[in-house]
């Protein structure tokens, strides 16, 4: 078995897990990074979803780092491609118009961008990428994790991975199980919490909904029809307890009111159509004759799967419930294609072409992993709960952490659950990332790198998103390397005021933003 030993290694390129090998080696550690498909960038890249963000990104409430992808990506469009004028003089670009966010942009543009942020510690040998690896086992002492064991997907080689901090930014919070680390799964109880929309009885399977993501243009006149899918009939009769009618269907839930909503292809009761709701690419933003058509992400409540859980079952019932989420996705395709009912009165869109290209060119068209909102979450030190950031509990301002190691800010957004919870919808304050949130209760030299921080199934949805993401993880990478230089332990340094204001000076340097002005919630 090959050995590699070094100062931090990060196990997963999901977006934190990709910010926090970066802060690390611009830091001056020796970094590996590890991921299991062929792009860095998760939800950003290889699950397909154009950033969620709150409104004030274009100002505040982000890394310096972010700002720098959010930059290079417009860049790389000034750079690259044949903008009209308007376009290319427009600071706040938006290559898609979709109204998700103010940057919808192919994900290939942030691949290429992300590459070029971490090639100068790629050449100068600081940061080591290994990717189509998974992890397959982690050893301990006491304590601490000693080292992890990775399988080269393609190579069938594993590595074993030695190093001084381990930080686990994979989508499941996977090395979290295997090495033992307590953690939570789904949904904590009401006794546990003191939540008031936690359920009454802890329930590890209620887990959000996951969703193949894909990406299709618009040809009418033309027939891409692909073929009939081995599950449609599951899927075009199926109408879920708690929903309008048939899930395959244009009218869904609005998740702040519980309503029905009805949304077409192109024309909506609220006039946001589902076509322009993630578009990547709008042709009007180009010179006349680049693009043949607009280029949307299908990321929908019709497409979001929450009839199994994917993560803390055996391999078999994951896999079930994977191949049901690609099922759905492709069924949802069809449908459009072949029965969705028109303005005009007849049905379906044979002109819709699937754009597998831009996530990839997998086999089947679709995104290469699925968007997973939530994964295993460290039992911390400091747990977020709620009661410290929803706003209907707490009209006077969110909880605010002397121990602050970044902000973020989102709505408390659950999809569906397995388990039949629905849609949860709250507002939400400006809210600070608290360093206890980063620190397992008993784990000595392992780090959370995105959603598997210390919150609780209500708060993820909060926490779960693009930026937060990305601060989570770079706070973790610079928490890693701050406790190598002083040899310190990331308890230690919560524990002692000295060491966390000369963490957090260190932050500060490093562009992270520690509070918030005063602002409205969201």
């Amino acid at each position: 078995m090959d050995v590699i030993r070094t100062d931090v290694a990060v196990i997963g390129g999901e977006l934190g897990g990709f910010a926090a090998a970066l802060a690390a080696a611009r830091t001056g550690r020796r970094v590996v990074l590890t991921e299991e498909t062929r792009w860095l960038g998760g939800q950003l890249t290889n699950q397909a979803v154009p950033p969620d963000e709150h409104p004030w990104i274009e100002d505040i409430g982000a890394t310096r780092s972010y700002r720098a992808l959010r930059q290079g990506i417009r860049e790389y469009y000034r750079r690259h491609l044949p903008l009209t004028a308007s376009a290319r003089a427009l600071p706040e670009l938006n290559p898609g118009n979709g109204w998700v966010s103010r940057l919808c942009h192919d994900p290939r543009v942030a691949v290429a961008v992300l590459h070029e942020m971490i090639a100068p510690y790629r050449l100068n040998g600081r940061l080591v990428a290994l990717h189509a690896h998974r992890p397959i086992s982690a050893s301990t002492q006491g304590d601490r994790v000693t080292g992890v064991v990775v399988r080269g997907l393609e190579s069938g080689r594993d590595v074993l991975l030695v190093a001084d901090l381990f930080i686990d930014a994979t989508p499941h919070g996977e090395l979290l199980s295997l090495a033992g680390v307590e953690h939570a799964l789904g949904a904590e109880s009401r006794a546990e919490t003191c939540e008031p929309h936690a359920p009454e009885r802890a329930d590890p399977r209620a887990q959000q909904a996951i969703t193949v993501c894909f990406a299709i243009e618009h040809h009418p006149g033309e027939d891409h029809t692909i073929d009939r899918p081995p599950q449609y009939e599951r899927w075009r009769s199926l109408e879920p307890p708690g929903w309008p009618g048939r899930l395959l269907d244009w009218t869904a839930v609005r998740p702040e009111t519980l309503e029905p909503l009805t949304r077409g292809l192109f024309v909506a009761e609220d006039r946001h159509p589902w076509w322009s709701f993630r578009r990547i690419l709008d042709r009007t933003v180009f010179e006349e004759g680049f693009a043949p058509s607009d280029i949307t992400i299908v990321n929908w409540p019709q497409n979001d799967y929450w009839f199994g859980p994917v993560c803390g079952v055996d391999e078999v019932e994951a896999a079930r419930h994977l191949e049901g989420a690609r099922q759905l996705s492709l069924s949802l395709l069809y449908w459009m294609q072949t029965e969705a009912p028109r303005p005009d009165g007849g049905v379906g869109y044979p002109g819709l072409r699937l754009r597998g290209d831009v996530v990839g060119g997998t086999v089947d068209g679709l995104a290469p992993a699925p968007y997973i909102r939530e994964s295993r979450r460290i039992r911390a030190e400091l747990t977020v709960l709620e009661q410290d950031i929803a706003y209907p509990l707490r009209p006077d301002g969110p909880a605010t952490f002397e121990e602050s190691v970044g902000i973020g800010c989102y709505r408390i957004d659950l999809h569906p659950r397995v388990g039949g919870a629905g849609y949860l919808d709250l507002g939400c304050w400006p809210f600070q990332i608290p360093l206890g949130a980063l620190i397992p209760v008993r784990v000595e030299n392992l780090l959370p790198g995105g959603k598997n921080l210390g919150v609780t199934h209500i708060t993820n949805g909060a926490y779960r998103v693009h930026p937060v993401e990305w601060s989570v993880g770079e706070a973790a990478g610079l928490l890693a390397t701050f406790c190598l230089e002083r040899r310190v332990l990331p308890r230690q340094v919560r524990a002692r005021s000295s060491l966390r204001e000369e963490l957090q000076a260190l932050l500060v340097r490093e562009g992270i933003e520690l509070a918030w002005p005063a602002l409205r919630p969201v």
